[in-house]
């Protein structure tokens, strides 16, 4: 588990290029995704698809939200639509989202994964899936074990794992689930999740 970047050392290899980035947070998670992705610079060419736990009973307002606070164009992801890089794409409330392997997103309205819908399990595993090894994982603080799994199997797949410490999230238990099921190949703070995030885009091909 390496916990600097992203001065390689005999034992620490160079970050590897990927094509997209996915990441899951729950309780706490609208402070801790504001903190990373405000760190994100003007023509930030990587896609990120984010999955964040919110009440599926009301319209969410995610988007707007971080439209205001960072520099990327930001929206709710659409049934069907293209991933396009440069984007942050959000979950809508009530349907999980999944990457399919054309590179599209996808909405469903299928059973509840750890008691959530959108579920962070079902974005991280379709994208594994996607992606493989071009995939970029980070999880987040948050109250269930959603992300676990599919954290896990991003690493599984060859991608690369990012986790919040548990140490410093809001809340520790999402992140401590990923920890429990495989070692990632950063356990970070906030700040450092959002520097990473910034030379995986420099570094990508």
């Amino acid at each position: 588990m390496r916990k600097s970047f992203p001065c390689p050392s005999p034992d620490q290899p160079a970050l590897p290029a990927v094509d997209a980035i996915v990441v899951g947070a729950s309780a706490g998670g609208v402070e801790a995704l504001l903190k990373i992705f405000r760190t994100l610079p003007k023509g930030y060419r990587l896609p990120i698809v984010a999955v964040l736990h919110v009440p599926d009973q009301r319209r969410s307002h995610l988007a707007e939200v971080f439209a205001m606070s960072v520099a990327m164009p930001v929206k709710e992801a659409d049934d069907k639509e293209t991933i396009a890089p440069g984007t942050l794409y959000f979950a809508a409330p009530g349907y999980h989202l999944s990457v399919e392997n054309d590179f599209s997103l996808s909405l469903s309205q299928e059973e509840r994964v750890h008691h959530s819908r959108p579920s962070i399990d079902v974005l991280f595993e379709s994208a594994a899936d996607a992606y493989g090894k071009r995939l970029a994982g980070v999880l987040l603080t948050g109250a269930s074990s959603d992300g676990a799994r599919g954290t896990a199997k991003i690493k599984e797949y060859g991608g690369l794992t990012v986790v919040q410490d548990p140490a410093q999230a809001l809340v520790r238990t999402m992140p401590e689930a990923a920890l429990a099921l495989h070692t990632p190949d950063f356990l970070l703070p906030l700040p450092d999740i959002g520097s990473l995030l910034v030379e995986l885009e420099r570094i990508a091909c």
